[in-house]
């Protein structure tokens, strides 16, 4: 940082504000007992209405849907007036990590509680720029909820070395053959990456570019049996 002339050392203060922090919340007109809670996260200059029927069509029935707005708000280009939102940039990371954590714990207990839904009914899916903070919440978080799906994201940074926990939620990652920002020579390597914390661990790799599979049910469907029996 540039100095002026004189003056002495710059002090970083730092204090906490107040932050409202949205979500929305789309259920079946009769929740079945059976019914799983799913708290979904849109990618880096989307939006939680944007993700909410993007994630509905994975599942073949319905489930009770969460979609969290990410905290940082921004215009989408010079002269636009549309507003995307972020999660996470290089700047003070950890801070970011800290506020996604306490998001989704805060959005599936308020909604598990009010649905009945236990954790062990509860996923956790992310697109793109949610992706990796996902699964550092599984691996700090192990049972917070059941499963974790990531379409077309990456893994944290410091997924190999960092003071993660074991994973408890079965981890369904899904990237795509023409992604531009996760192209299969990064994530041919994830499922083996992902097995070093997670023990249940499925990887598929379906046709298509960097955006939500209009396929992804027949990929989630036998998976969701599977962990939900």
């Amino acid at each position: 940082m540039l100095q002026p002339k004189g003056m002495g050392e710059v002090a970083d203060q730092t204090f906490s504000a107040r932050l409202d922090c949205h979500y929305l919340v789309l259920a079946p007109d009769t929740v079945d007992a059976q019914a799983p809670l799913v708290v979904t996260l849109h990618g880096f200059g989307a939006s939680p209405e944007a993700m909410l029927p993007l994630t509905a069509r994975l599942f073949e029935i319905q489930p009770i849907l969460v979609s969290l707005q990410g905290p940082y708000q921004f215009f989408l280009g010079p002269g636009n007036r549309e507003v995307g939102y972020g999660w996470i940039t290089n700047r003070r990371p950890a801070e970011s990590i800290r506020l996604h954590h306490e998001m989704v714990l805060h959005a599936a207990a308020e909604a598990g509680r009010q649905f009945g839904v236990p954790p062990q009914r509860r996923l956790l899916v992310g697109f793109s720029q949610a992706v990796g903070l996902n699964y550092r919440f599984v691996a700090t978080h192990p049972d917070a909820v059941r499963g974790v799906i990531g379409v077309c994201g990456g893994l944290p940074g410091d997924w190999d070395e960092g003071a993660y926990q074991r994973v408890g939620a079965a981890v369904l990652h899904i990237a795509r053959t023409s992604d531009e920002y996760y192209p299969p020579e990064i994530t041919a390597h994830y499922e083996e990456r992902l097995r070093r914390r997670a023990g249940d661990v499925e990887f598929h790799l379906i046709d298509g570019g960097h955006r939500m599979p209009s396929s992804g049910r027949r990929v989630v469907k036998p998976w969701l049996e599977r962990i939900l029996r």
